[in-house]
């Protein structure tokens, strides 16, 4: 990100405590543990508000897991990683539960667990994988061996947990219960550090702060080169359609390894995401906010395949950047000589699953030096 030299001129300095930089999910959870759990004086600053990024445009699924099915895990990131991640999803979870109970405003929420769905027969075998694996583990889960919904999917995992939210509306109120300040459109461009004081330069303020985090996900790279190659931004997109008269899904679906994704809406609509696989040179390592008609049109024609009954017109379609790590888990650490700028970044698509707890991390070790566990960069050696 930059400033020009006439954005420059009107730039005030300003001392701040605890700065968070980034508004979504992530940084207002960040901000909350800062502020309310470790009394710090917080500002949260951001390009442009609270959850008008990833954290307001993704389909509000909080799924218990990794983005990978759980015996994949296993074999990629070991056992007790494996165990660790799920145990760090449900506490992401049970806080974003906590933040929808305490919420001075209705944040809707839906108990209505997650379906993941295999669309063919070498998916179904991966998903009886998993099964087993999560059935050995005493995780709570119903495995269908046949197609649940009669739709020409080919097995299905029905976990209970799961729930949906609406994404926007928990993103503000737990900005809301941090009780931070936010300084929106106001875009960070460098950042240095000398002794005990950070000076981050943005668009209005040149900030001097004891502690920076950063919860900037798929923009981290613009910020940092440390981020380069480790987070890749990555573009979905979404459709949802005018108000049905049928609720065609009870559940969060999922289905190709994640790749598609589909519920009900809170005022009657259907959302339906994904199809990036099919598009992945035109998707992957793209931070350019638009919409891409072969995606548009793949979801089209899998919204009449597998739900042929929904002929209600699309009501709005629309993309969002995602921040991918460099192996699949989230990033939590400080910057290489610079003690004093944490983050909290990479999430892989599954920033409802991991966000929350992943922050309350970061910000254990930013002011503490604890050990984020799995989630710290400190794996790589």
């Amino acid at each position: 990100m930059t400033v020009s030299h006439w954005q420059r001129a009107r730039q005030q300095e300003r001392e701040v405590d605890f700065l968070v930089v980034g508004a979504g999910l992530v940084g207002s959870a960040a901000a909350y543990f800062a502020g309310q759990v470790h009394g710090r004086d917080v500002v949260v600053t951001d390009a442009r508000d609270a959850g008008l990024g990833a954290s307001g445009r993704n389909a509000g699924f909080m799924i218990s897991g990794l983005d990978t099915y759980y015996h994949r895990a296993i074999e990629q990131y070991g056992h007790a990683v494996a165990r660790e991640m799920w145990a760090l999803s449900a506490r992401s979870m049970d806080l974003w539960r906590s933040f929808v109970h305490n919420s001075d405003v209705d944040v809707p929420l839906n108990e209505c667990g997650s379906l993941l769905l295999a669309e063919t027969p070498e998916e179904a075998k991966e998903l009886e994988c998993a099964a087993r694996a999560l059935d050995k583990d005493g995780i709570e889960i119903n495995y269908h061996s046949r197609d649940p919904l009669g739709r020409g999917y080919h097995a299905g995992i029905e976990q209970p947990l799961d729930a949906g939210v609406q994404p926007y509306l928990l993103t503000r109120s737990v900005m809301a219960q941090s009780g931070a300040e936010v300084i929106a459109n106001n875009e960070v461009y460098a950042i240095e550090c000398a002794d005990e004081r950070v000076t981050v330069y943005t668009r209005r303020y040149r900030f001097l702060a004891r502690h920076v985090l950063l919860c900037t996900n798929a923009w981290s790279p613009q910020l940092d080169p440390y981020f380069v190659g480790k987070v890749v931004p990555t573009r979905a997109q979404c459709l949802v359609t005018e108000p049905l008269e049928h609720t065609p899904l009870p559940w969060c679906g999922y289905s190709d390894y994640g790749y598609m994704y589909y519920r009900s809406t809170f005022d009657g609509r259907f959302l339906l995401g994904g199809g990036r696989r099919h598009f992945q040179r035109q998707e992957n390592g793209t931070s350019e906010d638009r919409l891409n008609p072969n995606v548009q049109a793949f979801l089209d024609s899998y919204l009449k395949k597998y739900f042929p009954e929904v002929t209600a017109p699309v009501a709005q379609r629309w993309s969002g950047i995602m921040g991918f790590s460099c192996d699949g888990l989230p990033l939590v650490g400080t910057l290489p000589g610079k003690p004093r700028v944490g983050f909290a970044v990479g999430f892989t698509g599954h920033g409802l699953a991991m966000g929350a707890a992943s922050a309350e991390r970061a910000v254990d070790k930013l002011l503490h030096g604890v050990c984020a566990g799995a989630v710290d960069v400190a794996r790589w050696g």
